[in-house]
């Protein structure tokens, strides 16, 4: 057992103890990890002392940044004041003030937020809002949704339904998830419009009588394959949509406060779900909080939605969200995502001539080598470290979605490092 009577452990000591009884997503038991001291800015400082540019945004969430002042200040102040109450009959200012800069940076759109716990949650909420809504407005048949394949929606049992189930991270738990209605993978961004045209046209025979709702990751679809498509094929979705009278619900957990170039992936191309989730850069990465907006027709025909997390709306959470907003509505990150769009093009070009790589792509602050073998973890990790740059591959993917706040000289060093995978599996 360890002594807590120290204020703190060194090095050796969290990682004996982290190897031995902790379990790290996406590993074995035991297979150990590299310890973490702080972090500040676009850097993390690892154990051995390095500092290391964080460029996966942990996992996509810290957009401005590690620690950013305005949003370590939000959290400081409402510490002090009310950590956490229930939801469920009392409300408070930090959600009333999340809600509202939700609802203003989506122009309205929507009429109703639902906070939920973490990006996965609001997936299971906005597939519960689907049912209810199919049953409420008469139609108890539809119990399914539709998607396309390469597509990753969280590792909930729900949202894991509507995740790829051959190629997707869940093919383990195939029999036990609900069945989905899955369409082919959509036609990459730079498809020609006859080829998107007939994919739309196989979606649409797809949606058979049980269907309730369409649901996407619009423009970037994530974990599922880091595959970039077309936004007219997004508009086609809710043409469908539109047609055959059941809900569209838009995953932007990825894409949703500017990651893809767009504030929002469907709504900047005018596109209005009837549903649509956000998280990840919701707190800036500085804790776990997501939301569902809905629709007044969906808020008004769903009535009481059957859900109801513990910490939801946690007060704490929204008190940073809403300071993560007000950055966010500055405007600041149009001008940094282009410019690291640009970057990220300039860094890698040319990458695509090692035999070694399949395919490049860029868009927004998202930068993607797809290898044509799956890439060895231990060794593009050293790789990555020895440039001073912190990346997580998956797949045959080595990939970055740095933080906004990042100068050329940070992404120059982050295209360094994903070189140096390539030339470490050459």
């Amino acid at each position: 057992m360890l002594g807590w009577v120290t204020l703190s452990l060194n090095t050796s000591a969290i990682e004996q103890f982290d190897s031995a009884h902790l379990w790290h997503p996406y590993a074995p038991a035991h297979a150990g990890s590299r310890v973490v001291t702080s972090a500040e800015g676009v850097h993390i400082t690892l154990g051995s002392g390095e500092k290391v540019i964080d460029a996966m945004s942990s996992w996509w969430c810290a957009i401005h940044g590690h620690r950013h002042p305005h949003l370590m200040a939000a959290a400081h102040a409402q510490l002090d004041i009310l950590p956490h109450v229930m939801f469920g009959g009392l409300t408070h200012e930090p959600a009333v003030r999340a809600g509202d800069l939700l609802l203003q940076l989506t122009d309205h759109a929507f009429s109703s937020v639902f906070f939920a716990d973490s990006g996965s949650v609001s997936v299971e909420v906005a597939i519960k809002m689907a049912l209810q809504y199919a049953r409420a407005t008469g139609h108890p048949e539809r119990t399914k949704l539709m998607t396309w394949r390469s597509g990753y929606h969280g590792d909930t049992f729900g949202a894991m339904g509507v995740c790829d189930p051959i190629n997707g991270m869940h093919h383990l738990f195939s029999g036990t998830l609900a069945q989905a209605t899955f369409a082919p993978a959509p036609p990459v961004w730079d498809a020609p419009e006859e080829e998107v045209a007939a994919y739309l046209r196989q979606c649409e025979l797809e949606v058979t009588d049980d269907v309730a709702a369409v649901i996407i990751e619009p423009v970037v679809q994530g974990a599922g394959g880091m595959r970039f498509h077309h936004p007219r094929l997004v508009a086609g979705i809710r043409q469908l949509c539109t047609r055959r009278g059941i809900l569209m619900i838009a995953d932007e957990i990825a894409t949703g406060f500017g990651r893809s170039g767009s504030l929002f992936a469907t709504l900047d191309h005018g596109v209005v779900p009837d549903i649509m989730c956000v998280g990840k850069a919701l707190t800036g990465g500085t804790m776990t909080l997501a939301a569902v907006m809905a629709t007044s027709e969906i808020t008004d025909g769903v009535g009481t939605l059957m859900h109801g997390p513990t910490f939801m709306a946690n007060p704490l959470a929204c008190a940073v969200a809403a300071a993560s907003l007000e950055l966010i509505q500055r405007g600041d990150w149009r001008t940094q995502v282009a410019q690291i769009e640009e970057w990220l093009r300039q860094g890698l070009a040319g990458i695509e001539g090692s035999a070694a790589v399949a395919d490049v792509r860029v868009l927004g602050a998202i930068g993607v080598i797809e290898m044509r073998e799956d890439v060895d973890m231990a060794r593009a990790t050293e790789a990555a470290i020895s440039y001073g740059v912190w990346l997580r591959p998956f797949g045959r993917l080595v990939y970055t979605m740095p933080p906004f706040i990042c100068t050329r000289s940070d992404i120059a060093a982050i295209c360094d490092a994903m070189r140096a995978i390539v030339a470490a599996h050459e």
